[in-house]
């Protein structure tokens, strides 16, 4: 039963003792009102009294509706209450799923075909490591071949400084193909494919090894600038497309090992280019034509294997949406028919990233989620050029001559140098999946800034002790001690990691664009290099690797501070990490977590940061 407002029973309570004392004086009759009177009075509080009943009415009315409302709202909220609960509990469900599905990926294991497929693939870095590597060592028959081309045209002798621009004409123009390349990486990798991609690219292999083959036989060292520029073109399709292709066919546990595969071809393509390159071989004023068309063999090779091999299935599923393709090239690839966990995480990676499907070079660069991936990409490409790797290779020679070797054994001792890469390289592939990419990549910096060092004192003892027999001797010594040590870091990190870590930062829809962008940046820093450091040694002479030692500490402060770990991730929690955790902390705590909670424990705290949303259920 409902009660009455406080002012209405107040005001019925003054109402009726105006009635008791209207009624008290008619009784006593102590004045002389007229009975008429005080009944209209009384009629007139009834009227007033009854208004308010009314209104009490009208009150309580109010009241029971917002009664009801309430109950209402409070059903309603009841009823939310138990649906948030089930969803709770579908989370949590769903985050036990997530926790099997990756702990599943983690067992996968390299599979026959899988290895057939990395092989064909990394024939693109082999013959990226052998043209960068095949033209130095026949600097001098190549630059006689000039002078003849000169003097029968004009019938004058060319002079030595204009030789010596033609064959930097003939080195550079490489790294501007690669440029080209490099930035046309994303736009044929979207249209084409990866493994479609590739395949055209050989075209261009063949081709620029035909017209470098050929130049001798042409009389035209404007061949030999063309053909180095198409070949250019070819290596620099080939570090964007290789390196996402792998990315994309391997499994989770071994994507880092078979990403420094890259870098492992690479170091191969060089030492061979180095081997063929000695006088004993194809270092002739004969041989060189052959050894330049060479770079025609990983091309055909790559025509034979690569068909055989499928094309990326997270290609074939998120960009193209042909889901059937995509699971008959893993059944392939992980030779079973078991392969919903990878379907399902490729799932992930897709709806994480529906809003960035297919993004633009200038939509990347203006997205502030994938701003920080960028940035660490970029530099992380520019931690591995301006290290000073090639400055070594353009001096190793010369250092190794100044420290008392005969020129013959200062070319053997650079080859010394490649061959330690390669094995540096292979120790480096374990190592990539077990201990981390940060990791090792800081170790690498880390190391090469000591010997970079090193390097430096040995110059100045060279200076300033030249004169002193002893200390000649452990100049000596402390030079090629610093310089191998200085490739064997160079090995562990910087030169593998790059390549691999910028496909991993990204999901399929911006990942062309970011490739395209970070090899543009390699090509572009290792074109500076290479212009660059024959004045910078005039100019700072002793001094020399002093640059190179300032940013290698720069590099591995930010590596320190910025890059995060990416071991046994997904691609869908590596975009997660980005998005929640843009500041400096969250990547810090990510960091520090890496290294004590093991990668079971670590995969659950990741998928409890990504709580997916209530539409997506």
């Amino acid at each position: 039963m409902v009660s009455l407002p406080p002012s209405l029973q107040k005001q019925v309570s003054v109402m009726s003792m105006n009635l008791s004392a209207k009624l008290d004086e008619l009784q006593r009759g102590d004045r002389q009102l007229e009975t008429t009177v005080a009944l209209c009075e009384i009629r007139t509080q009834l009227q007033e009294l009854t208004k308010s009943v009314e209104s009490c009415q009208s009150e309580v009315s109010e009241v029971k509706r917002d009664m009801v409302a309430i109950k209402h709202e409070l059903d309603t909220v009841q009823q939310v209450k138990e649906e948030i609960e089930e969803l709770r509990e579908y989370v949590d469900r769903l985050e036990e799923h997530s926790h099997r599905r990756k702990l599943r990926l983690l067992e996968q294991g390299l599979t026959l075909f899988l290895s057939y497929a990395i092989l064909a693939a990394v024939l693109g870095m082999l013959q990226f490591g052998y043209n960068t590597g095949v033209i130095n060592a026949p600097e001098v028959n190549i630059e006689n071949f000039m002078k003849d081309v000169y003097k029968d045209r004009y019938g004058e002798d060319i002079s030595d400084d204009y030789v010596k621009r033609l064959y930097s004409v003939a080195v550079s123009i490489f790294a501007i193909g690669g440029m080209l390349g490099g930035f046309s990486g994303g736009i044929i990798a979207n249209r084409f494919g990866r493994k479609g991609g590739l395949l055209l690219n050989n075209v261009l292999g063949i081709v620029g090894g035909c017209l470098m083959g050929f130049t001798k036989m042409a009389h035209s060292y404007e061949m030999l600038f063309f053909g180095r520029f198409i070949i250019g073109v070819n290596c620099g399709l080939n570090t964007s497309l290789v390196p996402m292709y792998i990315s994309e066919i391997a499994p989770l546990n071994l994507r880092g090992g078979l990403g420094t595969v890259n870098q492992l071809a690479v170091t191969v393509g060089l030492l061979v280019s180095q081997v063929l390159g000695i006088e004993q071989i194809l270092g002739t004023d004969e041989g060189w034509p052959v050894l330049l068309l060479l770079a025609i063999c990983p091309a055909i090779l790559q025509l034979l294997l690569l068909p055989v091999c499928p094309e990326s299935p997270r290609y074939l599923l998120i960009t193209k949406q042909w889901e059937e393709e995509a699971r008959k090239a893993l059944r392939r690839l992980r030779a079973s028919n078991q392969v919903e966990e990878d379907i399902e995480e490729m799932r992930a990676e897709e709806r994480a990233q529906q809003a960035e499907s297919r993004i633009s070079m200038t939509e990347l660069i203006c997205s502030p989620t994938l701003r920080a991936p960028l940035i660490i990409g970029v530099v992380m490409q520019l931690s591995q050029q301006l290290s000073g790797i090639n400055a070594v290779f353009y001096y190793s020679t010369n250092l190794y001559t100044s420290s008392g070797l005969t020129e013959e054994s200062a070319k053997f001792a650079t080859i010394g140098i490649g061959s330690i890469m390669v094995v540096m390289t292979l120790v480096s592939i374990p190592l990539m999946d077990r201990t981390g990419r940060r990791t090792l990549h800081l170790y690498g910096l880390g190391g090469m800034f000591i010997f970079s060092i090193f390097i430096t004192i040995s110059f100045l003892i060279k200076e300033f002790f030249g004169y002193v027999q002893e200390m000649i001797d452990w100049m000596s010594y402390l030079s090629v001690v610093s310089t191998l040590f200085f490739v064997v870091f160079f090995a562990v990190g910087p030169g593998s990691i790059p390549w691999m870590i910028t496909a991993e930062l990204f999901s399929q829809g911006p990942r062309p664009a970011a490739m395209s962008i970070a090899v543009l940046v390699n090509w572009i820093a290792n074109f500076v290099v290479g212009i660059g450091f024959p004045s910078m040694k005039t100019s700072l002479e002793n001094y020399t690797f002093l640059p190179f030692s300032a940013f290698l500490a720069i590099f591995w402060i930010f590596t320190y501070k910025q890059v995060p770990e990416t071991k046994n991730k997904t691609f869908e929690e590596i975009l997660a990490l980005f998005r929640h955790g843009n500041d400096r902390s969250m990547l810090n705590c990510v960091n520090a977590l890496e290294g004590h909670i093991p990668p079971a424990e670590s995969a659950a705290l990741m998928v409890a940061e990504e709580k997916p949303h209530p539409d997506s259920l």
